[in-house]
């Protein structure tokens, strides 16, 4: 990235920022780490105010970065999911996984990770030993490596059981500028097939609702998909957006304000299975904010929308995906939804945290 490029993304995220945000809270809520409102304003008000730099500022999900001559991507991420075992994954791969995806965003292809777990006094070692070897086969399946970590134990109750932080690093090979300040009017918005697996599986896998389903996680890593779609379009890619905590919703809101445009979605054009339709209505929630960990948004140029479409399809990851909507530049900074009743409604943040530890 130029420095004037550098320049032309931090305009953006300052004028997409309006006012100082602020924590009002005196203390930190489960709504802080939900993934909407709250998390947003966690994150600006302390970490950000803090922390500032160029390479902070644009707050993606990864850092994009020379050294050496090498154009890199760095990425952390901790997990916490509730169960730890659930259909079509655990918190091993799921960790892999979503710290490969976050550097594949960047359209980086990944190379190691670092693995640090926080294990509670009395943990089970054959759980343990589940999950490690879940992660070890997650990380062959996505072409990376486990190559440094760390293990902390606490006291009996100070835990609830095990929590994992991975850390990441890949390798840019191309020039492209990815990232939420670069949507345009007129670009197209995909999914690469349908939304809300992950988190609704997690929902059902914890009992409390009742429903038995055949529902399994979307969970897998997706830098394979992001080089399919890159090979196919190009500089039309604008940006890649893995949908979870806060799920689309959250993410095409954090476009639509980080490039001071709105995001019109047609909501009959998403993909929703009727598992997560109708665990959905059942929570009384809408499945646009419930997560996946195999699932991205893309944003393309509109000219390029249907060769992204067709790249994404071609890949056994991508078979399900969908246009859903366009970028267009009025109002801005808003997400708006056509519905299927022919009305049209704001997709704000989410507010509060109406889901179990999803991730």
């Amino acid at each position: 990235m130029t420095t004037e490029q550098e320049e032309q993304v931090l305009r953006r995220v300052e004028r997409a920022r309006r006012r100082k945000a602020r924590v009002r809270e005196e203390r930190v809520t489960l709504a802080h780490g939900a993934g909407g409102k709250a998390t947003q304003t966690l994150v600006e008000a302390v970490f950000l105010e803090a922390f500032d730099n160029p390479l902070l500022a644009r707050l993606e999900d990864q850092a994009v970065f020379c050294a050496g001559g090498a154009r890199l991507a760095l990425t952390t991420d901790s997990y916490v999911v509730a169960p730890l075992f659930f259909p079509g994954g655990d918190i091993g791969d799921l960790a892999v996984n979503g710290t490969v995806n976050d550097l594949a965003m960047a359209g980086a292809r990944p190379l190691h990770l670092s693995a640090g777990f926080i294990l509670e006094e009395g943990f089970p070692v054959a759980d343990l030993v589940r999950i490690a070897g879940s992660m070890a086969r997650a990380a062959t399946a996505a072409g990376v490596r486990i190559v440094t970590g760390d293990t902390k134990v606490v006291e009996r109750g100070k835990a609830d059981g095990v929590y994992v932080n991975t850390s990441g690093i890949g390798v840019v090979e191309h020039g492209l500028t990815l990232g939420a300040g670069q949507a345009r009017p007129g670009d197209a918005v995909l999914v690469s097939g349908p939304v809300g697996d992950h988190g609704t599986t997690v929902m059902l896998a914890r009992g409390e609702l009742g429903i038995e389903s055949g529902l399994v996680s979307d969970t897998a890593p997706l830098a394979s998909l992001v080089a399919v779609l890159l090979e196919a379009c190009g500089e039309g890619v604008r940006c890649l957006r893995d949908a979870t905590r806060g799920g689309l919703a959250t993410v095409l809101n954090e476009i639509a304000r980080a490039s001071d445009v709105a995001v019109v979605l047609e909501e009959a054009a998403v993909p929703v299975r009727d598992e997560v339709r109708g665990a959905a209505e059942l929570l009384g929630i809408d499945p646009l904010y419930v997560a996946c960990e195999g699932r991205m948004a893309v944003v393309v140029d509109g000219a390029c929308a249907d060769a992204a479409l067709a790249a994404l399809r071609g890949h056994p990851l991508g078979a399900g995906a969908a246009a859903v909507g366009r970028v267009v530049a009025d109002p801005a900074s808003l997400v708006l939804v056509n519905t299927g009743f022919g009305g049209t409604r704001i997709l704000d943040l989410l507010i509060g945290d109406p889901l179990p530890r999803i991730c």
